[in-house]
C-alpha cells in the first residue's frame, strides 16, 4: 500500500497486478507504463506482465497474486479512502474468485478504511457481488471512457452495493446518453500523459448536467493533456471534490 497523489482517493493497495487491454481506454494506460518501469527497476511482482510492442509498453495479459499484500491495509491504523488495484483490475477473469474471497475478507476486517474498487468488468463485478458480502465500507465502480461502453452502467446498476459509483477517465467522447439512476458518485477527468487525447468541456458539461439530474456526486478530477498540472481541474470557476452520501 503507498499514499496516493490521485484526487479522489488517500491511498492504493494492490493485491494483484497485471491486466489486459480492455476497450479505448486501456490505449495509454498509466499502469502499463508504471509496470514496465517497476519491473526495470527489479520488483518481482511486475515481471512478464508487460511487454515492449513498437515503442510503448502493453500488457501481456499475466497477473501476479500478492499473497503478502493482502494483510496490509490491517496495519494501517488512521482510517483512509482506499483505491484497490490501481496497477490492475480485480474483476477479470484471471482473478480466482477464491482471491476476491480474501480480499473481502480483509476489507471485511477493518471497516475504518472506506475501499474503492474500480472495473472495466462490471459484468463480473455484478455477477460476484451477489456472493459476496454487502460490506457498508466498500464502494464498487465502473470505468466508462465513451459512448461505446455505456452498457458498462446496466451492470453497475445490477451490483449490490452500499455505493455505486462510475470514473469518467479517461474520457474521451460524449457521453451525453449515460444514465445515471441508481449511480452515487462520478468522478470525470481528462488523459495524461505524452499521448493524451484531448477533453472537450461539452462533455464535461454533459456529465454535470447528468449529476445535478441523478444527484449523484460530482467530482471533476482534471483536464489532464501532456502537462495536467498546468492545465489544473477548475471547472466553472471552481475545483469539485463532491464525494458520495453513503446510505443515499
Amino acid at each position: 500500500m503507498a499514499e496516493s497523489s490521485i484526487e479522489w482517493t488517500d491511498a492504493t493497495w494492490n493485491p494483484v497486478a497485471g491486466c489486459t487491454v480492455l476497450s479505448a481506454g486501456c490505449t495509454n494506460c498509466y499502469a502499463m507504463r508504471m509496470a514496465a518501469r517497476l519491473e526495470a527497476m527489479g520488483a518481482p511482482k511486475y515481471r512478464g506482465l508487460t511487454r515492449k510492442s513498437g515503442d510503448r509498453y502493453v500488457w501481456t495479459g499475466q497477473i501476479s497474486l500478492d499473497e503478502a499484500a493482502l494483510a496490509v491495509p490491517i496495519s494501517w491504523r488512521k482510517p483512509r479512502l482506499i483505491f484497490v488495484n490501481s496497477m490492475s483490475d480485480l474483476f477479470q477473469e484471471a482473478v480466482p474468485l477464491e482471491f476476491i474471497e480474501r480480499v473481502w475478507e480483509t476489507m471485511a476486517a477493518t471497516p475504518r478504511h472506506t475501499y474503492q474498487i474500480l472495473t472495466k468488468r462490471p459484468d463480473r463485478m455484478a455477477a460476484l457481488s451477489a456472493h459476496l458480502p454487502l460490506l457498508p465500507n466498500v464502494w464498487l465502480g465502473t470505468s466508462v471512457e465513451n459512448s461505446a461502453v455505456l452498457d458498462r452502467l446496466d451492470h453497475l446498476r445490477a451490483t449490490r452495493a452500499v455505493v455505486r459509483f462510475v470514473s469518467f477517465e479517461p474520457l474521451i467522447g460524449s457521453v451525453a446518453s449515460a444514465n445515471l439512476t441508481g449511480v452515487h458518485w462520478a468522478i470525470v477527468g481528462g488523459e495524461s500523459g505524452p499521448r493524451a487525447r484531448s477533453l472537450e468541456q461539452d462533455w464535461v458539461d454533459e456529465i454535470y448536467e447528468l449529476c445535478s439530474d441523478s444527484g449523484a456526486a460530482f467530482f471533476f478530477k482534471q483536464w489532464g493533456g501532456r502537462n495536467k498540472k498546468a492545465a489544473g481541474r477548475t471547472y466553472r470557476d471552481r475545483t469539485w471534490d463532491e464525494l458520495p452520501v453513503v446510505g443515499v
